[in-house]
């Protein structure tokens, strides 16, 4: 089975996520068109300089991302995407700065906040969230190529335990989760230690139940998918993602470097 990296579509889920609590309070204070259209659905992330006398709004709906140009005289709204007299687009550099970035930040904390299995140094400089399910293949297979770098202590993947592959998979998520030392546990299966899935109490039950919701909210369809952090060149921090099992060059990206 083949897998593909989905960075432009992990902008749309990740405003899927987050977008129904971002900017609230802005909202309060709209002109009356974009305050239209907010009644409608779409919610409003923040507004930036736009030419020509208007003013711009960041705004998504249904996961889909979007720019607002109010026109000068505040009785009118478009929405599209402005371009200049050479057919410059003026419009995706600012949702990336006032409704992505922003919204990524929210998503990493989510990651944070959900329950996950440490794996490795926890002072690793270097974190990398995947979402496990104990049936998975192509999970026990990144668990294995991600040894030399979390060995070596300069990656800690935190393992979002899921089920979604198969019937006992929520079973078998709770179990290792409810384990004595987690973390031992899900060693012990990556390695291919048969898990016999045992009952548990209600508290971690509903951890599986809550990471499972975090994978449906985020948009995605397959284990394992990481999540990690990069620089860009103007030095802010952004998210990326890999839904499957990364190609060679992809797994380098990820992990930030070469094997150590």
């Amino acid at each position: 089975m083949s897998w593909v990296s989905l960075k432009s579509l992990g902008r749309v889920s990740l405003l899927a996520a987050t977008a129904s609590t971002a900017f609230v309070s802005f909202a309060d204070e709209l002109p009356a068109p974009i305050q239209a259209l907010a009644n409608q659905g779409l919610t409003i992330h923040g507004q930036f300089d736009a030419p020509g006398g208007m003013r711009g709004f960041g705004a998504s709906v249904q996961g889909q991302d979007m720019a607002i140009y109010l026109t000068p005289d505040g009785e009118h709204a478009i929405i599209g995407t402005l371009v200049d007299g050479e057919g410059t687009d003026l419009t995706e550099a600012q949702l990336d700065e006032h409704v992505r970035a922003p919204l990524e930040a929210d998503t990493w904390a989510l990651l944070e906040e959900s329950h996950w299995i440490q794996d490795g140094n926890p002072d690793a400089p270097r974190v990398i969230y995947t979402f496990t399910d104990a049936n998975c293949p192509y999970c026990r297979q990144l668990w294995q190529q991600t040894r030399p770098w979390v060995e070596a202590g300069e990656v800690q993947l935190r393992h979002i335990m899921v089920g979604i592959l198969a019937p006992n998979s929520p079973a078998l998520a709770a179990t290792i989760l409810g384990a004595e030392a987690p973390s031992a546990a899900l060693h012990r299966h990556s390695e291919g230690d048969e898990l016999s899935p045992s009952a548990q109490p209600r508290d971690i039950e509903e951890q599986v139940y809550d990471n499972n919701q975090l994978f449906e909210q985020l948009g995605l369809y397959a284990t394992p998918t990481s999540a990690f952090q990069r620089e860009t060149d103007s030095g802010t921090v952004r998210i990326d993602r890999i839904q499957g099992l990364p190609s060679d060059e992809r797994f380098i990206e990820m992990m930030g470097s070469e094997a150590p």
